[in-house]
């Protein structure tokens, strides 16, 4: 039987991966806009919160195949559900391929992946300038991509919310305590 809400754990992930993705989407302009000193402090930031929106990401993966989600209201149009269920395989796939890119990326370019102190990540790709170059060029257009991505998910939980009324926006939210109504 499909629940009829997502677990606490599930939204607790939720929550927490929309602040820190939105969070690192902005650091992610500020570092490609700036050449002040601060720059350094943005990719020290930026390196690390993209390795734990890949960890969580991946545990979140986990938690859906083991928990599932709840159903989509049986009068939504099929069209509709269709684009949920596609955004939402977008929008897993980019949490894992954007940290995964970078990674990539900063492995072609020579970059060490440091986490904090002495911990650093080993390079999955191999130092090679071009290869740096078309990983950067993709991590960027797939940042636009998940901006509008998100976009259009915010757009459905507010016309979830706030014109339909299905209680699809309660199954994620944390504050509500029922289902549908």
């Amino acid at each position: 039987m499909k629940p009829t809400r997502f677990s606490a754990l599930q939204r607790a992930l939720h929550w927490l991966m929309a602040a820190a993705i939105i969070a690192m989407l902005f650091i992610g302009v500020g570092m490609v806009t700036t050449v002040h000193p601060r720059y350094l402090t943005l990719v020290a930031v930026h390196k690390p919160l993209g390795i734990a929106i890949l960890a969580l990401a991946l545990c979140r993966i986990v938690l859906r195949l083991r928990r599932g989600a709840p159903p989509l209201p049986a009068d939504l149009p099929h069209v509709q559900q269709l684009g949920a269920h596609a955004s939402h395989l977008a929008l897993y796939g980019m949490m894992v391929a954007m940290p995964l890119i970078g990674w990539a990326m900063l492995s072609a370019g020579g970059y060490p992946i440091t986490l904090g102190g002495a911990l650093r990540l080993p390079p999955i790709a191999p130092h090679d300038d071009a290869l740096y170059a078309v990983l950067r060029t993709a991590h960027v257009w797939l940042a636009y991509a998940f901006f509008v991505t998100i976009l259009a998910h915010l757009a459905a939980a507010l016309m979830h919310a706030l014109i339909r009324r299905d209680g699809v926006f309660a199954t994620m939210a944390p504050w509500a305590r029922t289902g549908r109504s």
